[in-house]
């Protein structure tokens, strides 16, 4: 077979199945091929070339043998840097754990390698998980594959162009405020934030405890639903998973969506500070929809417009407080020093970025004495009326839609001195992650200059199933989904 980097995870599951490929001959040319363009990509920090062949040769072995684990075993995918293991460093995209293995496992990260997929390499993403564009790693900078003069997202924008440029089938993010989402839509690629809980946290090197959540970056929502039915379930070593066992995801995706109720949120289709074509693309998509037999009804998020001050309030404070743990004692980066303040001192100023110091800094000031009822007390009050607005919204729709981002990716750079346009960039995602909804972006359309946007689905909590089935449907009638970038298209 020809081509196996064209083929996503369920097409490559069927081809194996088949006996027309077999699992070594997909990771070897998956490799081949970060060899050659990841160069001028930036996707991957680190690769794991001969251990994941020998992973795919053993895979080989036991298929013949009847003893494969899952129909993924023996298939490529990509992590973020960010989740633990003692196979391989963990950085987080930065200096302050470099040279970092861990003593355990991620539960997600454990999940994969007992379904038999072969983790290839960590995919590069902004310094503990803040920023938006992939800038901010203290490795490298990752372009987009559309354009590599332009961000890809962030902060999982390797794992989104590692897909998008067809690096692998697929790979695993985390998203705190969108940085699944994001880079998905900005990359043209299909990103799933799962309900909160749904997928252990366990081993993911923490930034906002309250916010975070681990989830799929694919080629398309089969593909998303097929991931997610391996990493999802309850685990016991994280208090906030569900103790549901995880739903066959892929079982759902029936292509049908007549009489899906959509809301759509008054103003975020022609708000104010949207770049036009996005928006336009995302009304196209919601017409797509209706043309499929859904009905759209107008919804009101009024606390919405407060979704970025409450996040940045909260992922901060929570961001201080998990990143205390880095001072040179235990593990990670030590500066030389003479006294343990001065190690203290010089260890985190040199170790940690410009963004992560701003966020730090940030943090401590919300959560001091006299701020602390002011600001963060007060946003955690404005979350609990964002999760209120969304369920009455529910009350009337089964799905909420909106554009993923305001607009298409921006230039390298182009924002570095502006943290709070960057900021902006998750106006449309934060809300989910403040409310602990499953939210997904699915390729919607290109701008004039060729660059992709995003739709976004939020649903229920726990009700993944909607939004994949709307999402799969929308792609079993458009080919935004397939589109590759011209340069990787090769």
């Amino acid at each position: 077979m020809n081509a196996l980097w064209k083929a996503g995870l369920g097409e490559l599951a069927l081809h194996v199945e088949s006996g027309d490929v077999s699992c070594r001959e997909i990771v070897s040319e998956a490799l081949a091929r970060i060899e050659r363009l990841d160069g001028q990509l930036g996707a991957f920090l680190r690769l794991r070339g001969e251990a994941a062949l020998g992973e795919a040769k053993a895979a080989d072995v036991a298929r013949a043998a009847g003893r494969a684990r899952s129909r993924l075993h023996g298939l490529p995918i990509a992590v973020k840097d960010i989740f633990a293991s003692p196979d391989f460093e963990t950085t987080c995209g930065s200096r302050i754990l470099a040279g970092f293995r861990a003593p355990y496992e991620a539960t997600a990260l454990r999940r994969l390698r007992d379904a038999g997929l072969v983790v290839l390499g960590s995919a590069n993403m902004d310094e503990f998980a803040m920023g938006g564009s992939t800038e901010n790693s203290a490795w490298q900078k990752t372009h987009n594959p559309w354009d590599l003069a332009l961000v890809p997202g962030g902060s999982s924008g390797g794992s989104a162009a590692a897909v998008a440029a067809r690096l692998v089938p697929a790979a695993l993010g985390t998203d705190t405020g969108g940085s699944i989402r994001q880079p998905a839509a900005l990359c043209g690629v299909t990103g799933l934030k799962p309900t909160y809980g749904r997928v252990s946290r366990y081993g993911l090197v923490a930034f906002a405890s309250s916010l975070d959540q681990v989830g799929p970056i694919t080629r398309s929502c089969s593909d998303a639903a097929l991931l997610l039915g391996v990493i999802a379930g309850h685990d016991k070593h994280d208090a906030t998973s569900y103790p549901q066992p995880a739903p066959n995801w892929l079982a759902a995706l029936s292509g049908n969506v007549d009489g899906l109720r959509i809301g759509l949120p008054r103003g975020f289709f022609d708000g104010e500070g949207g770049d036009p074509e996005t928006l336009a693309r995302a009304r196209e998509a919601v017409r797509t929809f209706e043309g499929l037999g859904a009905k759209t009804v107008e919804v009101e998020l009024p606390n919405s417009a407060y979704g970025i001050a409450t996040y940045y309030l909260i992922c901060t404070a929570e961001a201080a407080s998990n990143l205390s743990r880095y001072d040179g004692v235990k593990y990670g980066f030590r500066a030389a020093s003479e006294t343990l303040d001065e190690m203290y001192e010089k260890t985190r100023s040199e170790g940690f970025g410009a963004e992560v110091k701003r966020r730090i800094l940030l943090g401590t000031y919300v959560l001091s004495a006299g701020y602390y009822d002011a600001y963060y007390r007060k946003a955690q009050q404005v979350r609990t009326l964002i999760r209120r607005d969304f369920e009455r919204a529910f009350e009337s729709c089964d799905l909420i839609a909106t554009p993923t981002t305001p607009g298409p990716a921006w230039r390298l750079g182009e924002l570095a001195d502006d943290p709070l346009q960057m900021y902006l960039a998750d106006v449309y995602t934060v809300t989910a992650n403040l409310a602990g909804l499953p939210a997904l972006s699915v390729p919607c359309g290109n701008t004039v200059a060729g660059l992709p946007v995003g739709l976004q689905l939020i649903a229920r909590p726990l009700d993944e199933a909607t939004a994949l089935r709307a999402g799969d449907a929308f792609q079993r009638h458009t080919h935004h989904h397939e589109r590759i970038p011209e340069g990787f298209a090769r």
